[in-house]
Formats: structure tokens, C-alpha cells, sequence
């Protein structure tokens, strides 16, 4: 681990982790908003990612959501990184009290973090729009449960939606006041893997009122000139803890 990122942690009671894409890239999970994934989009389905992963769009186009959305977002065989396992026993050892994330793929939990607020959701939970009935990442990826691409409920035959907010959707008010809970609270927040471009969740940064800023991305950020540390390197080489 970083040694300067080291001595924050070591005087810091009360940690709380923010973090975006550049946290799951490093477990070959790539960002959908990248230029690869711009450009993929637009040569087979002739649109960009962020209409394809609309409310409206999904809406309207229900089976074509579906073939971007298996294809392009769900990595069954995706493993925690560096990164999370680091989160995970710092939180055991009682210095981390919360992971905020931007991603859907549930990695935090599995590396063992307990205290995850998903601000976008989880491809882990789906739910029938009609009768709400639950359903894993399983269920809606058998063709056996699908019409088409589209995965319907057995109990009713309503279209299941991924438990994820797409663009035009409103975050949940319960983890948006969960997430804004712990930063308040926090003594130092770590920032890491995310550009803080994407609103709402990058606004959470301004209840923030502890001592240290940390923040640990490739590129550079809006809010940089604000931080007491800033590194631009890989998440899970700063992170690591062996």
C-alpha cells in the first residue's frame, strides 16, 4: 500500500470508501462508457450505451435492452481485486464503516464487505415489474426462462427488470441517505476508481466534512485541488495491503 495512504488510515477511526468503474475494470470488467464500449455500441446496435440503458428505451425496445444488457454488463466469472479485498479487511479490522459504489456487480460483497451502498443497483437482484417476485442473476440469463431475450416471471408472466437504475430512473432515496449518513460522519473518505463526472452520485463528495480527502484515479479530477492526497495510479496497486 501506498505509504502516505498508509499513515491516513492508521490515524483514521471512521473510513468510508466512494468508489466507480476503475474499481471493477481491474477485475476485467470493462466500463460500457469507454471508448471501446462507445464504439461497440454503436457498430452493432447503432446507439449509444447510455440511450440502449435508458428507462424509455427499455421501455420501448424491451428485447433489444436485454441483448445489450447480458452482453455487455453481466461478468459471471468476474473475482474481487485488489481493491476489494483491501475494503473488506478494513473493514473487519474496524477502520472502514462503509463501501458507496457506483457498480452493479456485487464484487464488494463477495470479497466480504458487509456495509455496500449500491447507488446504481446490483445485476444480483431482479424483480418482476408486476408482482414483484424475485429473481437471481441465474434465473434471468437461462433462455429457458425467457421470452426471446426477455426473462418473464413464473408466477405471473410479467417482464423481470434488473434490480439496476438506468439513465432518466431516479436514484433510491434510502442509499442515497445511507451513503450521505456515513460521509458525514466519516474522519477520512477514500475516493477511488472514478473520474466524479457522473451525477447525482459524484455530488456526494460535498457532505464530506472530515480530515482527510483521498483520491485514487488514473486520471486526474474535478476535485483534485480539494484532496489532501492524490494518487493516479492503478486502485488495487495503492490499495493492496499484502
Amino acid at each position: 500500500m501506498d505509504k502516505r495512504l498508509r499513515e491516513i488510515i492508521d490515524n483514521s477511526q471512521n473510513i468510508v470508501f466512494f468508489g466507480g468503474a476503475g474499481v471493477s475494470t481491474e477485475s476485467n470488467i470493462p466500463d460500457f462508457r469507454s471508448e471501446s464500449g462507445l464504439y461497440n455500441a454503436q457498430q452493432k446496435y447503432g446507439r449509444s450505451p447510455e440511450e440502449m440503458l435508458s428507462h424509455s428505451f427499455f421501455l420501448r425496445h424491451t428485447e433489444t435492452f436485454f441483448d445489450y444488457y447480458k452482453n455487455n454488463l453481466i461478468y459471471r466469472d468476474a473475482e474481487p481485486n485488489k481493491a476489494h479485498r483491501a475494503l473488506a479487511r478494513l473493514e473487519e479490522a474496524g477502520k472502514l464503516k462503509a463501501v458507496i459504489t457506483q457498480n452493479i456487480d456485487g464484487l464488494h460483497q463477495k470479497a466480504g464487505s458487509g456495509n455496500v451502498y449500491e447507488l446504481h443497483g446490483s445485476v444480483l437482484r431482479n424483480y418482476c415489474m408486476d408482482c414483484g417476485e424475485f429473481y437471481n442473476l441465474d434465473y434471468i440469463m437461462d433462455e429457458a426462462n425467457c421470452k426471446g431475450q426477455i426473462p418473464k416471471c413464473k408466477k405471473c408472466g410479467g417482464t423481470v427488470k434488473p434490480d439496476v437504475v438506468l439513465y432518466e430512473e431516479a436514484l433510491d432515496d434510502d442509499c442515497m441517505m445511507g451513503a450521505v449518513s456515513a460521509i458525514e460522519k466519516a474522519d477520512t473518505l477514500i475516493i477511488g476508481g472514478t473520474s466524479l463526472v457522473v451525477y447525482p452520485a459524484a455530488g456526494l463528495i460535498r457532505y464530506f466534512r472530515g480530515n482527510k480527502l483521498v483520491l485514487i484515479n488514473k486520471q486526474s479530477t474535478p476535485y483534485d485541488s480539494k484532496a489532501d492526497l492524490v494518487i493516479n495510479d492503478s486502485i488495487g496497486k495503492v490499495m493492496d495491503l499484502d
